[in-house]
């Protein structure tokens, strides 16, 4: 536990900034479960499920929640993944 008054206001500030970016990974983890589905369902919405992903995904990398690199694998994947049904179904 702190003793001093700064190392106490640290550790108020590392819960609030935890909360926040646990809150931002599972938003991003929401919306990625919601594209795969799409994904995997072959529905017609999966652009626009695509398009929510790359947006939410990019904002929880300009707060610094998640790293640059590993958000343009996950968008890079998952919009492989879009293309490919998008050639299949044009077919």
């Amino acid at each position: 536990m702190a003793n001093h008054k700064s190392s106490e206001k640290r550790a108020r500030q590392t819960t609030k900034r935890a909360a926040r970016n646990s809150q931002a990974r599972k938003s991003v983890k929401t919306v990625e479960k919601t594209l795969t589905a799409a994904l995997a369902a072959k529905s017609k919405d999966v652009e626009q499920a695509l398009r929510d992903f790359t947006a939410k995904i990019m904002a929880s990398v300009n707060k610094g929640v998640i790293k640059k690199q590993t958000a343009s694998r996950k968008i890079s994947r998952l919009s492989k993944r879009a293309s490919q049904l998008n050639a299949e179904a044009t077919k």
